[in-house]
């Protein structure tokens, strides 16, 4: 969904329903109506579920998700995003990438893969792959 689409979030998923002890845990982690992405995935963890069922929840409460750990949206200036293209990635940062990549994209799960095999930052791998012309797509909270 869009930024014109604020507010009309919960449209995303019809047959779905809010789950009463999730959505308690965004009402304490939300802020000014925007949880963050770090948020949602300790909630997810806290409530051993997956991050996309938080996500839902988000949704459906019309709640905004912020501050994307790999710096695609929700940081405030240039249409949100933080990632910039890095100058030089290491052979092995994209060897690792590209071992991944089907169709010019990356998921989101695999980018936080590769940063934790590699011992690298998120955004460093979102770095790279905007270095590399790549794309990441699936959000593992459905933001995109």
């Amino acid at each position: 969904m869009t930024h014109e689409d604020a507010g009309h979030y919960a449209a995303k998923h019809p047959d779905a329903s809010v789950d009463t002890k999730i959505a308690v845990a965004i009402e304490e982690k939300q802020s000014d109506g925007r949880v963050t992405c770090a948020a949602a995935h300790t909630i997810a963890q806290k409530r051993g579920c997956t991050p996309q069922l938080v996500g839902i929840n988000i949704d459906l409460l019309e709640k905004r998700i912020a501050q994307c750990q790999l710096g695609l949206f929700g940081h405030g200036s240039k249409k949100g995003k933080a990632v910039k293209a890095d100058a030089e990635v290491s052979s092995e940062l994209e060897k690792a990438i590209r071992s991944v990549v089907v169709d010019g994209r990356i998921t989101c799960a695999e980018a936080w893969q590769i940063a934790d095999q590699l011992n690298l930052k998120k955004m460093d791998v979102s770095c790279a792959c905007e270095a590399l012309e790549l794309k990441v797509g699936k959000c593992q909270l459905g933001a995109f």
